[in-house]
């Protein structure tokens, strides 16, 4: 049974990044002119900080540069790049709901139709959410369960309040 390129580099780095305490979210091999580049893309529920890059960076750069480990990227310079999802990351697996709490998130639904909404809680069937209210109407609250989902994208919110400034209006 023959494997991937990918789906051996899973298998080598995806323990390694566990051990680092982050999910290896995707692996991209691409040829950029004459080089080959070795995209691997990482978090966790509290999110990877610079620190935690760097680190994973060098442990999978010493795997890969393991003679025993030649053969998964074959002969060639590469580069290896190592990142977090950014900020409009689709959401695809569980997980990348629950690290959505509170986010905005554009919806497609199976039916084509489009809903953004604020994601207020996560089970193991769908989605509790907060439809934001147009024209000074009042937000809604609405079911959406995971199987009438097509795609989501987190939305960047340029202006979004935080909790602490929620709690700092009530103390003021």
């Amino acid at each position: 049974m023959s494997t991937t390129q990918n789906e051996r580099l899973r298998e080598l780095l995806e323990p390694l990044v566990s051990s680092q305490g982050l999910d290896l979210e995707e692996i991209e091999v691409a040829s950029v002119g004459r080089k080959r580049v070795l995209r691997v893309v990482v978090d966790s529920d509290e999110g990877a900080d610079l620190d935690a890059i760097a680190d994973v960076s060098r442990a999978l750069s010493a795997k890969l540069d393991d003679p025993d480990n030649s053969s998964v990227m074959g002969d060639g310079e590469y580069e290896l790049e190592v990142g977090t999802p950014g900020a409009e990351r689709p959401l695809t697996e569980h997980r990348h709901y629950i690290r959505a709490t509170t986010r905005l998130v554009k919806f497609t639904l199976n039916d084509d139709s489009e809903l953004v909404a604020r994601i207020l809680t996560v089970d193991d069937k769908g989605l509790d959410l907060e439809v934001p209210g147009v024209k000074g109407r009042k937000a809604t609250a609405r079911r959406l369960d995971f199987s009438d989902i097509a795609k989501a994208r987190v939305q960047v919110e340029f202006n979004r309040k935080n909790k602490s400034d929620d709690i700092e209006e009530e103390e003021a």
